[in-house]
């Protein structure tokens, strides 16, 4: 126990951690986004609200969500000490001067990148994590025709069920549940939730790009055979796919819906 205090607020120890923690949200956001994707789907949030109601209640991602918190607040905490201990043993002149021309502008800027992208998470939760939690959001039902597969919806008031609630009447399925789709529909109607969005998801980008790589350098992957992949995954799939996925929801409802 003596000999873990030491490596672990060590500057390799602290650089670990936030390799391991930015991996394991890169991970999530792969997930998330997959499950997110339901918001295109022509159903009245029918696949989506499903989701909301899984990812919330199934035991197995409960756990994984609480791990996911505290990444999340390891990563920034590890991330703003590594800044100011740079900070502080980095001569000015050597910042103003090396430093611009030695690194890229993703890499000299991870801090602000990674406080735009605390705030986009604080305001991410507040509008549909806590509103969910704390029954702010609207209900809604789904009738769908067994014989037919045909499904409607309505919005109605909150009844005496858990969250949600599956009953079958004269050949009918009747879904009862959170509408968390109307709610996200509700705040990107917004113009200026829906420009930080994509502000965020821009910054989001520049960190990945450069975080990504870098995570795998701090834990020694530097073989010539996987440099390439890492790369590759670096720029395409956490620089421009995953970011855009998610700009493209906030820009969808207010363009399209």
């Amino acid at each position: 126990m003596s000999n873990s205090k030491p490596v672990l607020s060590s500057s390799l120890g602290r650089k670990l951690i936030m390799s391991l923690t930015g991996i394991f949200l890169c991970t999530f956001l792969i997930v998330h986004l997959i499950g997110n994707l339901q918001l295109f789907n022509n159903d009245e949030g029918y696949a989506f609200n499903q989701y909301a109601y899984f990812m919330t209640h199934f035991t197995p991602i409960k756990v994984v969500s609480y791990l996911l918190y505290a990444s999340i607040i390891l990563h920034a905490i590890y991330a703003l000490v590594l800044t100011m201990k740079n900070k502080a043993a980095r001569p000015i002149g050597y910042a103003q001067f090396n430093g611009a021309a030695n690194s890229k502008w993703n890499s000299r800027n991870m801090g602000i990148l990674g406080t735009i992208i605390l705030v986009f998470l604080a305001t991410h939760m507040y509008n549909f994590w806590w509103k969910y939690h704390n029954d702010q959001v609207p209900y809604v039902e789904y009738r769908t025709d067994l014989a037919t597969g045909n499904t409607t919806a309505q919005e109605i008031q909150a009844t005496e069920f858990n969250d949600y609630q599956v009953t079958t009447e004269n050949n009918v399925e009747i879904i009862k549940a959170r509408d968390l789709y109307k709610q996200v529909d509700f705040a990107f109607q917004n113009i200026g939730i829906v420009i930080f969005y994509v502000i965020a998801m821009a910054a989001l980008s520049f960190h990945l790009i450069h975080g990504f790589k870098s995570a795998f350098q701090t834990l020694g992957v530097s073989h010539r055979k996987y440099v390439p992949i890492i790369e590759f995954l670096s720029v395409w799939v956490f620089g421009i796919i995953i970011p855009i996925g998610f700009a493209l929801m906030p820009l969808y409802f207010y363009f399209v819906k």
